[in-house]
């Protein structure tokens, strides 16, 4: 049964006909007045702090999808005449619409970012938006002033924010096609030594917003090794998912390649593992019917010998192993134990890597990995795009 198109004044109308207007004027700016207006918007939209994008983009549609609205007040705490909840429409509607087409912006809600979050007022120039930097909340203001005093069209500048965004969505597919390139004619003599990839991997990890790595980490170690072991991993959980909701034991489950039972589970920590950790995974345990045979965290900090020490007293209390790895020793030992797979390894992170929704992995991060690797094998420095 087919689906019926949504009336003309609906918001997901509105942003599809902002988002054919601007797929058809890539090359031309759909706003030029008043002064300044583009070098704001595309401050905006290129901004890595990106929860401006998303709360203009919901204010404006809902603007245009009632006139009666008023865009300066998206939070209906404000009270008073054309008051509404910016927070719905930037979920409802502007979260499936930036999927839908791959746009670089924050995966959830600028709604619940600090700045967003805390400010309870009409937004008016003066208004004290706490966030950085502090010259994407003084565009922000400034862009919905120009709307309310009607010196700028709603649909033409959502029309232009989205125009960037797909600007955007274009340069850094072609900077990702330009690495692949690049590796892809290094391929005939680039097997790395284990300590190079320890390094690469390394320098990707002390990146900005790396906390999934981890799991990349040890998920490509099972699958490059998974025929020598005898075992696999589960499908991966995603970034965000609380194993209440998932019913998993942690963030990476091994199975036996004919079984579907974990027998081992890793858990992630970007901070120190503590007791209470060791504790309430005791407590996962004791909900599940798999037959568990070792517990292991692996962390990005110190190791504290007492919970290390702690940890070790499980298996004597529930016959189940209880370990604390430290993530690059666990990486070292896994490349020079399975020397002859290194380089299946890096594939299938690199796989893994790739195949992140932005919402896990940003697209900086991954074309960072690329572009660090290029250089290890190349011996040729990549740019590497800041995220600050």
């Amino acid at each position: 049964m087919s689906t019926s198109a949504p009336p003309p004044s609906s918001p997901a109308s509105i942003l599809n006909l902002a988002f054919e207007r601007a797929s058809n004027s890539l090359d031309t700016p759909l706003l030029t007045k008043p002064r300044g207006i583009q070098d704001q918007v595309e401050f905006v939209c290129r901004c890595s702090n990106q929860a401006g994008t998303r709360f203009l983009l919901a204010c404006l549609v809902a603007k245009l999808s009632d006139a009666a609205l008023d865009i300066r007040k998206p939070y209906t705490e404000i009270g008073g005449a054309g008051i509404y909840s910016g927070r719905h429409f930037d979920e409802i509607y502007v979260t499936p619409f930036a999927f839908k087409h791959g746009l670089p912006v924050n995966p959830t809600t600028s709604f619940l970012t600090p700045a967003f979050r805390t400010n309870k007022n009409i937004i008016t120039p003066g208004v004290q938006l706490v966030g950085r930097p502090k010259k994407l909340y003084t565009d922000v203001v400034d862009l919905i002033t120009l709307v309310h005093d009607r010196k700028t069209k709603p649909e033409d500048l959502l029309a232009e924010i989205i125009r960037w965004l797909l600007i955007i969505r274009a340069e850094r597919k072609q900077r990702i096609e330009t690495l692949f390139a690049s590796l892809k004619g290094s391929t005939n003599d680039s097997s790395l030594p284990a300590e190079s990839i320890v390094t690469l991997i390394t320098q990707h990890m002390a990146l900005p917003k790396s906390a999934r790595l981890p799991v990349l980490i040890v998920a490509a170690a099972y699958e490059a090794a998974q025929h020598h072991l005898g075992e696999r991993h589960l499908p991966l959980q995603g970034h965000n998912a609380a194993d209440k909701q998932t019913g998993a034991l942690g963030d990476i489950e091994i199975v036996l390649k004919d079984d579907g039972d974990a027998v081992t589970v890793y858990e992630m920590k970007a901070k120190r593992v503590i007791r209470e950790d060791i504790d309430i995974a005791v407590q996962k345990l004791a909900t599940t019917s798999q037959q568990v045979d070792n517990y292991i965290f692996i962390t990005t900090d110190k190791i504290d010998a007492e919970v290390q020490e702690y940890a070790a007293t499980m298996h004597g209390r529930i016959g189940i192993e209880f370990v604390i790895l430290d993530c690059i020793g666990f990486l070292r030992h896994f490349l020079h134990l399975f020397y002859r797979i290194r380089m299946q390894f890096l594939e299938a992170y690199q796989t893994l890597l790739m195949s992140e929704p932005d919402s896990a992995v940003n697209s900086s991060l991954k074309e960072a990995f690329l572009a660090l690797r290029v250089a290890t094998e190349t011996g040729v420095t990549q740019p590497i795009e800041s995220e600050e």
